[in-house]
């Protein structure tokens, strides 16, 4: 299909990587509502496996047959190293205010990574958080010690196997479609993921032991194809500018009281689970294992990672007070 085949028609293709009702379907479908109150065009929006997984939406976007995908960094690490940055441990607060007004007004954000997803050939939207990340372990832990020698699935992203080693487990690289049947056979024994993912996906069920260690968010972009959006009109980029800004704003009431309910939907539905939520001495121990990641995080990213982190941290600073 030729740019201006797609340019001009009145359907354009949205791709996301989760399930119906879960986070990144809400933002797609407030963000397909603003454009079909605004415009001539109809958003068609594929869920999680309708297309593929997660690297399948994307190379569909980068040569044009989605206009728009929804990526989380923790797969575009392998295409921007730099977006690995939200894999770096203790490096985001937990509260949901705090995150919520970093992501509104961090320069690291809404300007740098900008300029490196249009390197890449996509025009960045919007960044948004959707959850704190929980660990379900085969049993319930308090020590990194304690993860010695388990595997624990990450998703394909060389900085968050990092955080694994130096937490003491075994990183386990596996795609979604198959950590449900891992668990299930022990041929992992842990996983993370936010709490509304664990309990939508039904991870509770194989993996019950949920373990809150505050060490960050999951996070994730909304984006189009650089192309596509280039030969659109400037009424239309910035209609679907404000679209993305709609989608962020409701999303984030959405996401404001998702964990508890999650969380309150699995006890409810198991009596097998456990939750255990670190005390700030046992959190302080995983703590301590961070700095080596952040090295890491350098060592892939050169000058450009070190030189982003910097300002990842003045505006976490700005924002933490």
């Amino acid at each position: 299909m030729g740019m201006a085949a797609f340019v001009n028609a009145d359907t354009w293709r949205y791709a996301h990587e989760e399930y119906e009702g879960d986070v990144q379907d809400v933002y797609a479908h407030k963000f397909k509502e603003y454009i079909e109150e605004n415009s001539d065009h109809s958003l068609k929006i594929y869920r999680f496996g309708e297309l593929g997984e997660s690297d399948d939406i994307m190379e569909q976007t980068q040569a044009g047959i989605l206009q728009f995908v929804n990526q989380s960094p923790g797969f575009t690490g392998s295409l921007i190293p730099e977006a690995q940055i939200f894999f770096i441990p203790y490096l985001m607060p937990t509260d949901m205010e705090t995150v919520i007004e970093f992501f509104r007004t961090s320069k690291a954000i809404n300007e740098d990574f900008v300029e490196l997803y249009e390197e890449q050939g996509l025009e960045l939207l919007k960044m948004y958080p959707e959850g704190e990340m929980v660990m379900t372990v085969d049993e319930p832990i308090t020590k990194p010690n304690q993860l010695n020698g388990k595997k624990i699935r990450v998703m394909t992203n060389p900085l968050l196997s990092s955080t694994y080693e130096a937490f003491g487990a075994t990183p386990t690289p596996l795609p979604w479609g198959e950590v449900y049947g891992a668990l299930q056979t022990n041929m992992i024994q842990g996983q993370e993921n936010p709490i509304f993912w664990i309990e939508s996906g039904g991870l509770y069920e194989v993996s019950p032991n949920l373990i809150f260690t505050k060490h960050g968010w999951f996070t994730t972009a909304s984006m189009a194809n650089k192309e596509f959006f280039d030969d659109l009109s400037k009424d239309e980029q910035k209609m679907i500018r404000k679209a993305a800004d709609y989608a962020f704003n409701e999303t984030i009431k959405h996401i404001d009281g998702l964990a508890d309910k999650s969380l309150k939907k699995i006890t409810d539905a198991s009596d097998k689970v456990t939750v255990t939520r670190l005390n700030e001495k046992q959190i302080e121990a995983f703590k301590k294992r961070a700095p080596k990641v952040e090295k890491t995080f350098i060592e892939m990213t050169g000058d450009d990672g070190k030189e982003l982190l910097e300002q990842f941290k003045k505006d976490l600073k700005a924002v933490e007070g």
